[in-house]
């Protein structure tokens, strides 16, 4: 008999897992590709530092591209085979995924590490499967308050990811300390959720779709849809840029910090941590009492051109405390900007089409992820890292332009029918 609680832990868990992971290597990877005096950097006499942050961006690309492809598949083989069966598959994979990234670093060896985040983001993918698998044990009513709980995983992996990454990683918190304790406790973590699921969670496919033919291109198909669509493509092209410029940030902000503040790794996991307490205030307070009283459309065309102006303002502190200063208003912008970008999207399209659409969207956010790390390592190795940032902020304000331009189209066009 389902024990829906214990079905529930099981299920959020994962995300949480997925997440933990992506907070954790953003305190990492710096250390090992862009930062010379890290102990752990793994590149020292045999590259330069411009080679690192190549490197670097695509190492951390390599993940959501791997995941841009195996989401949708993972999803199908779920409504085939029952999501019990790729729910611990696929942890499993993410536990080996960890170790492999483990022995990469205390190896040095480089390939691996690729092959690892490779494994990890095939894996990924079950973000998808699990929030089916959440669909099929939630009555309708109760839907939008367990869905609630998948966003907070979100926000809980990324501020105790990037902490635990900070703090498990320094010698200095324990001797024995450093950067493969991480992945290890991740893996176990990953193991130990995969005892969850067999326990505790049931195959909660009531029928499962045997004669479905597995289509790999889904992906490529969900990008191809998004700019087809008349009504829906300025939008997805909106939250590409806006996605597109928010990785930018993320992936070379720890290399700026390092190199402007001296922060060490610890420092970084702090920062990302206390941004991710603000992002979760943000949207666990702030959304909702702007969207008491305003429409998505109308928190966009101030949201997104902010969230690129604060992005900017972090270039000008000369001090820490003023960049910590500025994290509530980025975080709270930054909140309302996703939020708000996901409701309208969804208030777009028509109630028979919202998990395509909600399906796409997600392809275009994985590919937005990819883009932009490959790029930022170029511009941080070709001009600075600070560049990067200021690349970031420039495409998140060139997202509101976007949208502000659709927008005003779309009354021209409504002023003249």
């Amino acid at each position: 008999m389902l024990n829906k609680k214990k079905a529930l832990l099981a299920i959020i868990l994962i995300i949480f897992i997925d997440m933990l992971g992506i907070g954790i290597l953003i305190t990492i990877i710096p250390q090992l590709f862009g930062d010379p005096m890290s102990v752990d950097y793994l590149l020292s006499g045999s590259m330069s530092v411009e080679q690192g942050y190549l490197l670097m961006g695509a190492l951390t690309a390599i993940y959501p591209l791997m995941m841009f492809f195996s989401a949708p598949v993972l999803g199908q083989l779920s409504d085939k085979i029952g999501r019990r069966k790729i729910l611990m598959i696929s942890l499993a994979g993410t536990a080996f995924g960890y170790v492999l990234f483990a022995l990469g670093i205390l190896w040095k060896n480089i390939p691996l590490l690729f092959v690892a985040r490779a494994i990890d983001g095939l894996t990924a993918g079950n973000i998808a499967v699990a929030q089916a698998a959440l669909a099929d044990i939630t009555p309708p009513e109760d839907r939008s308050k367990n869905f609630g709980l998948i966003g907070a995983m979100f926000g809980l992996g990324f501020i105790i990811g990037p902490f635990l990454g900070g703090k498990l990683s320094d010698p200095q918190v324990v001797g024995w300390f450093n950067s493969t304790v991480p992945f290890y406790f991740a893996a176990l973590l990953s193991l130990f959720n995969v005892l969850l699921v067999w326990k505790n969670l049931p195959e909660t496919l009531a029928e499962p779709a045997d004669h479905l033919k597995i289509r790999f291109s889904q992906s490529i198909l969900n990008i191809k849809k998004a700019f087809l669509d008349k009504e829906l493509r300025w939008l997805f092209l909106t939250n590409f840029l806006y996605q597109g410029g928010f990785n930018f940030f993320t992936t070379f902000f720890a290399i700026f910090a390092i190199t402007k503040f001296g922060f060490s790794r610890g420092d970084v996991g702090d920062y990302f941590a206390y941004v991710g307490i603000w992002i979760a205030f943000s949207q666990a307070v702030i959304t909702r009492k702007v969207a008491a009283k305003f429409k998505e459309v109308a928190v966009l065309k101030v949201s997104l051109i902010m969230t690129g102006l604060l992005i900017y303002a972090h270039l000008l502190p000369n001090q820490v405390w003023p960049l910590y200063a500025i994290v509530p208003f980025f975080a709270i912008f930054n909140g309302l900007s996703h939020a708000n970008m996901m409701g309208l999207t969804s208030r777009s399209a028509s109630s028979k089409i919202q998990g395509e659409v909600m399906g796409i969207s997600s392809g275009v956010q994985a590919l937005a992820q990819t883009i932009p790390p490959i790029i930022s390592g170029w511009v941080a190795a070709t001009f600075s890292p600070t560049t990067s940032i200021l690349v970031a902020a420039e495409v998140v304000v060139f997202s509101g332009l976007v949208f502000l331009t659709w927008q005003n189209f779309k009354k021209g066009a409504k002023a003249k029918a």
